[in-house]
């Protein structure tokens, strides 16, 4: 079988060269033009909207069938460019056994699924930050904003140099060019598309990496210039025994830093029912395990081949650059020019469309949880539209910034959980099952704790040299578990200092006025009594449309309503689908045991320790 170099057949086609454009843009006109009939009408729990009363800014969007299209939004949380180019940089690079993050996100869902999805669901919240600002503050809320931030411009970074890897491949466009031109065609979509039309393109985005992955695989694998018979060949990898902790803690990293993602959880938040939102996290688990298979084999195709049979001209042994780019130089060099050039466009095209939840994520949680709530909360809806859209060019730029420093997309793939595992997850953990056990002065104790142990451990992906050295340090890098041994010391420090500043108040240690969070004892006179959070929330939302004259006046009374800092349930969700539905009196019992949450400076509850 000949194989010519694709550029050949497509760079200096022209014709080719609108073929590939082609490929690049469908997600998005169908995606708009799928949103604008959506729009046109739309009913769920029994309410029939139309035309411009469609409105979810910070939720995900809903369907009246629910089931639909749900499954596919829920896979494509992980699976997109980072997921497969990552996939197979880290079988080429190191082995079965050292490509950890396909299985870990996967598990992520599962324990999810198992221990978050319900009772977030229950309680009504919109983003993962709410129960964060319920427990500790809108200002200790915006803090913690910030490792949520880290991670998602992290993710968008890993897609937009899998795409730029892609691209240069394909028409040997330079890599920084490919990622700015891809970031500007994902932002111009996310800020003028809505949120209906990047649903429809999750749909798009996922059977494009499946038709396109599986398409290559077959003519890849029985290449002639691939040989899986090579007596140095090995595909599994080695653990040494010098490496079994690091190995634990990135696995322990990638599974529970998987979690706290807003990304996940606006899925999770517009499901019809906290039922519905467990089965699906299970679905996509499985879904998600499913699509790393051609990533897998392609990696090992790329393992075996002997590139110098190729007409691959580059450096060898690859370096860094080169490996991040294995899973476009197996299809270009080892399937036939068609296959390639098929493949290659479903794959750009699902990966530029899998850019826009991950930034429309971080933009939603500025504009409601820092923007809103913390910096203008009497801000009008034309204005958090604004801000939503701003915040997507901002979160957009960093994310291409990093793409173009940073060479390994399967380094981006795995950092982007970092901070979040060491100080989001714990804090996470207790405020959803534990909340009565901690307060503002623990969680910003456990935060300084947490990013101190994280950043003194080094990281050579940013340049970051290691202020402590722990214990099996080789002189080039951590052995030790120091990811979660930060993750447990923040957990530790989070309670204790929970404990011991209640202690210090309640027994007369400290005068109430030294109470500056408004947690404990120093309780402002106009604090509300609230329960369990299931009153209504007039929220309204972006809607899917190419202007802002269509984000008109609310459905209900208007953007927000009394209980938009305390309770958060979208009327448009049938909360009638969930058991946890509590009855008026139950709720004033409830109030009387978990205590006040307070609007004034520091929101807290008053009970727990």
């Amino acid at each position: 079988m000949t194989v010519l170099p694709l550029h050949m057949t497509i760079a200096d086609d022209e014709r080719h060269w609108h073929h590939i454009n082609s490929f690049l843009l469908l997600p998005y006109p169908v995606g708009w033009i799928m949103g604008r009939q959506e729009e046109t009408h739309w009913e769920f729990g029994g309410r029939s909207y139309v035309g411009g009363q469609k409105h979810w800014t910070f939720r995900w969007h809903i369907y009246d069938d629910g089931m639909k299209y749900r499954p596919v939004s829920y896979y494509t949380t992980w699976v997109g460019g980072g997921y497969i180019n990552g996939t197979a940089e880290a079988i080429y690079t190191s082995g079965l056994l050292w490509c950890q993050a396909p299985f870990g996100y996967a598990l992520s869902l599962v324990f999810g699924g198992i221990f978050f999805a319900d009772p977030m669901r229950r309680q009504g919240y919109v983003t993962m930050l709410d129960p964060l600002q319920d427990c500790f503050g809108e200002r200790m809320g915006g803090l913690l904003f910030l490792p949520a931030l880290c991670g998602e411009v992290f993710w968008s970074a890993g897609i937009l140099s899998a795409l730029g890897a892609t691209l240069s491949v394909i028409i040997e466009l330079d890599q920084a060019t490919s990622v700015i031109l891809s970031c500007c065609i994902a932002v111009f979509y996310t800020i003028f598309g809505g949120l209906a039309s990047v649903a429809y393109t999750d749909v798009i985005q996922l059977f494009a990496i499946f038709i396109g992955l599986w398409l290559s695989v077959p003519f890849a694998w029985y290449n002639k210039k691939v040989d899986f018979n090579k007596p140095d060949l090995d595909m599994i990898g080695e653990i040494q025994g010098k490496d079994f902790l690091s190995y634990v803690d990135y696995a322990l990293l990638l599974v529970f830093g998987g979690i706290p993602w807003q990304v996940y959880f606006q899925r999770v938040l517009s499901s019809k029912s906290a039922a519905q939102a467990q089965i699906l996290s299970f679905v996509a688990a499985f879904g998600c395990f499913i699509m790393a298979i051609p990533p897998v084999i392609i990696g090992m195709v790329a393992r075996a081949t002997d590139w110098n049979q190729t007409q691959y001209n580059g450096p060898m042994p690859m370096t860094q650059k080169e490996t991040s780019m294995v899973l476009p130089m197996v299809m270009q060099y080892l399937t036939p020019d068609w296959v390639a050039f098929f493949a290659l466009g479903a794959i750009s095209a699902a990966i530029m469309s899998s850019a826009d939840s991950s930034v429309l994520s971080a933009s939603s949680m500025f504009a409601r949880n820092i923007y809103r709530m913390l910096l203008r909360q009497s801000a009008s809806e034309m204005e958090i539209v604004w801000v939503m859209r701003l915040s997507i060019i901002v979160v957009a730029i960093s994310a291409t910034t990093m793409a173009i420093t940073i060479p390994s997309i399967y380094g981006l793939w795995s950092m982007c959980s970092d901070l979040v595992y060491v100080i989001l997850f714990p804090q996470l953990t207790m405020v959803v099952h534990f909340k009565h056990y901690c307060n503002t002065y623990g969680s910003l104790a456990a935060y300084i704790v947490a990013f101190y142990i994280r950043i003194a451990g080094g990281e050579p992906l940013l340049g970051l040299s290691p202020m402590i050295y722990f214990p099996g340090w080789d002189g080039e890098k951590q052995l030790f578990p120091f990811r979660t041994t930060a993750m447990l010391c923040s957990l530790f420090t989070l309670v204790f200092v929970s404990w011991f500043t209640k202690w210090l108040f309640i027994n007369g240690k400290l005068a109430p006025h030294y109470d500056w969070f408004h947690c404990v004892v120093n309780i402002p006179e106009d604090a509300v009594r609230v329960g369990e959070p299931h009153e209504g929330e007039q929220m309204t939302t972006l809607t899917s449309g190419p202007m802002g004259a269509q984000y008109g006046a609310a459905v209900t009374t208007g953007l927000v309503g009394k209980d938009e800092r305390n309770g958060r349930i979208n009327p448009a969700l049938d909360i009638n689908d969930d058991v946890a539905n509590t009855t008026s009196s139950a709720v004033q019992r409830k109030a009387s045991v978990v205590g006040k949450v307070y609007k004034q400076g520091y929101e807290q509850t008053t009970t727990g320790f």
